[in-house]
């Protein structure tokens, strides 16, 4: 029965998610990358980091934390500009990428990057995504009544958590399939660089934004 009672809080916050996701943003641009330049497996990995970084929000927004950040400039300063710092980098390293060279032994593009480091790369795009901070905030300071049971909480923040990981991972599938692979690894390094100049974009953006 208490379930039920937050039905419609749990319904809002599942649309602005679903919205949310569809957003072009850095976690979108490391997928594309991802998937292209190393292959479905890595792409996976990053994914499950993705989603997995949404628990960092989720935590610090439970503690109340969250609450902290949003009043003080300086620490949320400090996230912005570590994630905007990791975005530009990120760019830059495609930018001086040789290109993307489509091989036929798959076990060759899986030696390029490992899995943690797949992981890892996903982590800490969405875990230092300050927009993400800012969206995790608004909703459970506005949406989510602080009436509302830290269990049920919790539960919204897994579904946040599984809800990033499955779209990403759908993502990744599609993105990997060998027509799109071979369609957008045809620009050759024009693909690494564009992403380069995207991820360098977001990141300048973020560091930008108030």
């Amino acid at each position: 029965m208490q379930w039920f009672i937050y039905s419609n809080e749990f319904l809002v916050l599942a649309v602005a998610m679903f919205f949310a996701l569809l957003s072009p943003g850095p976690d979108f641009a490391m997928i594309v990358k991802q998937s292209v330049s190393y292959g479905r497996r890595a792409s996976i990995f990053t994914s499950i980091g993705i989603g997995l970084g949404i628990s960092v929000h989720i935590v610090y927004t439970l503690l109340g934390i969250g609450l902290i950040i949003s009043k003080s400039i300086i620490l949320f300063n400090i996230i912005k500009y570590l994630g905007a710092a990791y975005l530009i980098y990120i760019g830059y390293k495609s930018l001086k990428s040789k290109g993307i060279s489509l091989q036929t032994n798959e076990e060759k593009e899986v030696e390029k990057i490992s899995d943690f480091k797949s992981f890892y790369l996903g982590f800490l795009c969405n875990a230092l995504n300050p927009k993400a901070t800012l969206f995790f905030l608004s909703m459970f300071t506005v949406i989510i009544s602080p009436n509302t049971p830290l269990d049920v909480q919790a539960f919204y923040g897994l579904f946040c958590i599984l809800a990033t990981t499955c779209w990403f991972l759908f993502l990744s599938l599609i993105l990997s399939h060998l027509r799109v692979k071979n369609f957008l690894s045809s620009f050759g390094k024009w693909f690494d660089r564009t992403i380069g100049i995207v991820l360098i974009s977001l990141g300048i953006k973020v560091a930008l934004s108030k």
